[in-house]
């Protein structure tokens, strides 16, 4: 059985974490259909936006410990592991197994395409942490939200030590974590954790309204590389290299067939249509040279 759901329509995909008799636990499954979801997303040009949500009351009650043991003995050696994600380290008896929550985020701060993650009820462990790789988040007003690890013996995961003092100040990164208890959804929005609190019956037409605000008005392609800028010059270390960046991006860009209709729907006061496809449009601005003229002179000046 399919432990997850995508639907696409009007340029949205949803998709749905689908185990609500489970709360939506996390399981091996759920991690490769997860990653097969998004590589649909992003090969179908017809998807402008993406919706991540789950089914029934919960987003995702964290991992699925059904069939693992406390030391998980059973996760490391699975028959389930998805394929390449299990290796040998010299001196352990197991093999170590690398972090399917991490694959998963890893693959959505890869994607060409927009993420909004709709958290419809309760998201603890990795039901939050998968989270914290989308774009956006809204929430249920009455979720409960937790990084609970440190209270299982464990450690934070899918790179959430990188995404999550990124979206909150790291004081409350480090209560949060380090305290691992539950917190409410009003207080993930004093700290700027989610975007806005909805009644449940509404959390998933407030996400796609989001949805719909990008896929209607915004050009695709400019859309896959303006996510990609603001999330990788996170981590540059001066901002030139967001200049060399922006810039190449800007000449292949201002002279695309989107730009010439979306200045032109501007001035006739209409809605655009973009034609560029990001399977085909999408310029491999990440990957030139910077030129000569961008070396940077004493004093950073250009």
């Amino acid at each position: 059985m399919a432990h997850v759901r995508v639907e696409v329509a009007d340029h949205i995909a949803t998709i749905t974490l689908d185990r609500p008799e489970a709360l939506n636990a996390f399981t091996d499954e759920m991690e490769s259909e997860l990653m097969t979801a998004l590589d649909r997303c992003d090969a179908d040009d017809d998807v402008r936006a993406v919706v991540l949500t789950g089914a029934g009351r919960a987003f995702c009650a964290g991992m699925d410990l059904s069939d693992a043991d406390a030391t998980f003995e059973s996760w490391r050696t699975s028959d389930r592991a998805p394929s390449g994600s299990q290796y040998r380290v010299e001196g352990q008896r197991l093999p170590f197994r690398r972090d399917g929550g991490g694959r998963v985020v890893l693959r959505m701060f890869a994607s060409d395409k927009p993420i909004i993650a709709a958290i419809n009820g309760a998201a603890v462990g990795v039901g939050l942490t998968m989270t914290l790789a989308a774009d956006i988040r809204v929430c249920a007003d009455h979720a409960t939200l937790g990084f609970v690890f440190n209270r299982r013996g464990l450690v934070p995961e899918s790179c959430s030590s990188w995404f999550l003092p990124r979206l909150v100040p790291m004081s409350t990164a480090l209560e949060w974590v380090l305290t691992g208890r539950l917190f409410d959804a009003h207080e993930a929005l004093r700290h700027g954790l989610v975007r806005s609190l909805h009644p449940a019956a509404e959390i998933l037409d407030a996400a796609l309204g989001l949805a719909r605000e990008i896929a209607d008005n915004a050009a695709p392609v400019s859309v896959a590389l303006a996510r990609q800028l603001l999330w990788r010059m996170l981590g540059a270390d001066h901002p030139m290299v967001a200049h060399e960046i922006e810039t190449h991006a800007l000449n292949v860009r201002g002279v695309s067939a989107d730009a010439i209709e979306g200045i032109g729907s501007f001035l006739d006061h209409r809605a655009p249509r973009f034609a560029d496809r990001v399977s085909v449009d999408l310029p491999a601005v990440f990957d030139h040279r910077p030129v000569e003229e961008f070396v940077a002179r004493p004093g950073g000046a250009p």
